[in-house]
């Protein structure tokens, strides 16, 4: 209910919100994963009726498929996609370079650390060539300084790919590193609240004042959520 928005090609935007309020199930209806709704989504002047390779997309845990190598994980996501195998190779292989992971070709899911496997997950994402990729959280179960560290390489990705990019995290400050607008989605029912623009030049400090002014916006839209618990438990 109450969800207007339109993301524009090459941009990069955040979605947060309280946990309910719908933000994974956002990014199954616009991927395809998910017919079970009333309204429209499109991709340019396209109706989304389903899964398709335009769309990617890279959840929380990576979901490579333990019996294929790194490569083969990586070249599963351009099978059915009407290439030359030689440019499904090139794409492949400059993809596995793209994330950080050239020379571990031949790695199997388990050799790879959690960090190096969400890079080759966001790498399949990629290797299609899709007009926008959604991330649902794929940072969410890394320890802070890896997710740190990958919050820089996801924004490298970025600004080469220039692939719009949907991410839904729990996190504001990730949110406002990556994106150039955060939307805060409220529950009860699950509606946009407010959207933020995010202007401030690359690489952002988190410790600035104008960045923290964002964060304290961003908590202001999600508070009708945030202190209702609190509310009720001090009452």
């Amino acid at each position: 209910r109450g969800i207007d928005l339109t993301v524009e090609p090459g941009e990069f935007v955040s979605i947060v919100g309280p946990s309910g309020c719908g933000k994974s199930t956002l990014l199954r209806l616009i991927v395809g994963l998910d017919q079970d709704y009333q309204g429209e989504i499109t991709l340019g002047t396209r109706r989304i009726s389903g899964p398709g390779p335009e769309r990617g997309i890279v959840f929380q845990d990576h979901r490579l498929l333990p019996w294929l190598t790194l490569e083969e994980n990586i070249a599963l996501a351009v099978e059915n996609v009407s290439w030359p195998a030689a440019r499904k190779r090139d794409a492949v292989r400059e993809h596995i370079e793209l994330v950080g992971l050239t020379g571990y070709e031949q790695a199997f899911p388990h050799q790879l650390s959690g960090g190096m496997a969400q890079r080759a997950a966001i790498a399949r994402g990629l290797v299609a060539r899709p007009e926008v990729l959604l991330l649902d959280e794929p940072l969410g179960a890394l320890d802070a300084l890896t997710r740190i560290r990958l919050q820089d390489e996801l924004l490298h990705i970025w600004q080469h790919e220039r692939t719009s990019m949907i991410l839904v995290t729990h996190d504001i400050e990730e949110a406002l590193y990556l994106s150039h607008r955060v939307v805060v989605l409220q529950s009860h029912p699950g509606q946009i609240a407010k959207v933020v623009e995010v202007t401030l030049p690359t690489p952002r400090d988190r410790a600035s004042y104008a960045f923290t002014d964002l964060r304290r916006e961003v908590l202001a839209a999600m508070a009708p959520d945030a202190v209702r618990p609190e509310a009720a438990a001090a009452g």
